[in-house]
């Protein structure tokens, strides 16, 4: 399904999203700056644009896959609503034992439009019965 998005430039050097082949379905998210991401750090990259798409949409922040792959470079988070208008971020953690230095214009992670339920919360005093019920981690054996 194609879908029509408003984007504002808000700084003059960012670089817009964009797919990177037809098809794709995450928007590539690029840097704004140098820096040098230490291991173990944690850093906002703002990205210069803002958004505005319908209610009934979200718009997340997923990793780029040779990142996370190739230098342990993780986003945390990341979930816009529609109603967000403000600037566009991505959260970068250094996993890795080694800095990771981005360059200006290097992709940083990626945005996927999800179609999303906005739900209504009903409180209950008992919820119905399933065959996991309350199991965890490992509920389901190795």
């Amino acid at each position: 399904m194609d879908m029509k998005i408003k984007i504002k430039k808000l700084n003059p050097d960012a670089v817009l999203p964009s797919y990177a082949h037809p098809g794709d379905v995450g928007l590539d998210l690029y840097s704004l700056e140098d820096y040098v991401l230490k291991p173990a750090e944690r850093r906002v990259f703002f990205l210069g644009f803002a958004l505005e798409f319908p209610v009934g949409y979200a718009a997340i922040i997923k990793d780029k896959g040779s990142l996370p792959k190739n230098a342990g470079i993780h986003t945390m988070a990341g979930v816009y609503d529609a109603g967000y208008r403000g600037e566009y971020n991505v959260n970068l953690v250094n996993l890795g034992s080694e800095v990771y230095e981005i360059h200006k214009g290097d992709k940083l992670a990626q945005l996927v439009i999800f179609p999303v339920t906005i739900a209504e919360l009903e409180e209950a005093a008992e919820l119905s019965t399933t065959s996991r019920g309350e199991g965890r981690f490992g509920s389901t054996g190795k």
